[in-house]
């Protein structure tokens, strides 16, 4: 196996599976290189629906080189309320072209003001909020511009066919890729959310606060670096202020509280809270997810297979209600694989209805038999971790869940310039499937 980039490494994404050089070539030279639109998966009722039974406007936005939580965030200061007062499925990156619903608690359609690079399409009324996790996957259209090596990408389609497995009917075509969380999860310049989870999940809340606040990157501009590097020398807060760009708004925001506050555990603590609910959840599940990309590493130096089960595994089966082309895995349906199991269980697998999974590791993680099990042990082992930690005051708290290992699809490919579409179930991450073919430093993704 081909070893990751070193910043990929750092997130606990250790390998490539293709052996190929890549490609190389530019990503996202204009945000309509990188195209993603939602596969929903969220029943409306008509806009002139009683709002009394239906308080919440649903929009789909077409975003244009947008930031997820900036468009909310601006959108809720021109509206004159709560920021938590509009939700949506899934954060998506800034330099691309993005459609996705979003939902207004109390919204109304003549409300909504105008901005650049933003397009309103009014869908209906709901009776509850959209959440983080209402939808079926993801679409992209993907442009590569000044590849290197163009003559590579069949090669690799090649071997990433192989690595996806026997599969039967339309599989037998498709490419797969280990399900890791990508790199954005993270961080692409400073990955340091997981460390901040890692923290979090110790209840070291200063831990937690430097990691973010302080901890300087060389990948980051000199003047974010001496701002971090006051905070760490320091702890002066007020002169920290005075040196943070003004970009950088949650940082600013924690500061602005520690400022407030006496130094102690609690003022720490209070200051990760000033942050949106759903950023401090990320905290919390970005330290999942570098656990879990630790855990498909060690599977592949296991030289364990990803397409079907060992004894031991623990598998999820289809959701049937899933969009045509995309194979959505249902891990609220697990079932334990023993030895007698495992040939009717790799049928299953071959015919993209069933998924073997791995722990997104929290209170109530059922840890799998066999080799699987000793794997996901050791790498909590090595980090200090055990899953009574993720027991943990208000929006930090998470009882944990499964996650499908391979990650399966049909890539459409097009040359000069490159463009790569397909299509993923959410939560899945075009970057890992795209670091592949080019095999570049991820902030290029």
């Amino acid at each position: 196996m081909r070893q990751a980039q070193p910043v990929e490494r750092a997130v606990g994404i250790e390998y490539y599976v293709s052996d190929t050089d890549g490609t190389g070539g530019r990503l996202r030279d204009s945000p309509g290189d990188f195209s993603v639109e939602e596969l929903e998966a969220f029943e409306t009722q008509p806009v002139d629906a009683d709002t009394g039974d239906y308080p919440h406007l649903v929009i789909r936005v077409t975003l244009d080189n947008w930031d997820t939580n900036d468009f909310a965030n601006t959108l809720s200061n021109h509206l004159g309320i709560s920021r938590e007062r509009i939700s949506w499925a899934g954060t998506k990156d800034k330099r691309a072209i993005t459609t996705q619903l979003f939902s207004i608690d109390r919204g109304q359609p003549e409300e909504l003001p105008e901005f650049g690079g933003v397009e309103y399409e009014m869908l209906g009324r709901a009776g509850r909020p959209i959440l983080f996790g209402d939808l079926a996957g993801n679409r992209f259209r993907l442009v590569v511009r000044e590849v290197d090596r163009p003559s590579i990408v069949e090669e690799t389609v090649t071997q990433l066919q192989d690595f996806a497995g026997d599969g039967e009917g339309e599989l037998s075509d498709m490419v797969g890729v280990p399900n890791y969380f990508g790199q954005q999860r993270f961080g692409s310049r400073r990955p340091v959310t997981h460390t901040v989870g890692l923290a979090i999940i110790q209840e070291n809340w200063e831990e937690a606060v430097m990691q973010y606040v302080g901890n300087p990157s060389e990948r980051e501009p000199e003047e974010t670096q001496a701002a971090r590097t006051l905070v760490e020398e320091t702890r002066e807060w007020q002169a920290a202020l005075t040196e943070f760009p003004q970009h950088l708004r949650y940082e600013r925001s924690m500061l602005h509280r520690l400022v407030e506050g006496d130094g102690t555990e609690a003022d720490y603590r209070a200051a990760l809270e000033t942050l949106p609910s759903n950023l401090q959840r990320l905290f919390v599940n970005a330290a999942q997810s570098y656990i879990f990309n630790r855990i498909l590493s060690r599977r592949l130096e296991a030289g364990l297979p990803f397409d079907r089960p060992v004894p031991g595994d623990i598998v999820c089966f289809a959701d049937r209600k899933g969009p045509e082309g995309v194979l959505l895995p249902d891990t609220d349906r697990l079932q334990q694989v023993t030895e007698k199991r495992v040939s009717s269980v790799e049928r299953h697998c071959a015919r993209g209805r069933a998924f073997v999974t791995a722990p997104l590791v929290g209170t109530e993680t059922e840890f799998a038999e066999g080799e699987p099990g000793e794997i996901t042990k050791a790498v909590l082992e090595e980090l200090n971790v055990q899953p009574a930690d993720f027991s943990l005051p208000g929006e930090f708290d998470s009882t944990g869940t499964r996650r499908a290992i391979l990650l399966r699809t049909a890539v459409d490919i097009e040359q000069e310039p490159l463009t790569l579409s397909f299509s993923l179930p959410k939560g899945s991450y075009a970057t890992v499937v795209l670091r592949e073919f080019l095999k570049t430093d991820p902030a290029a993704l």
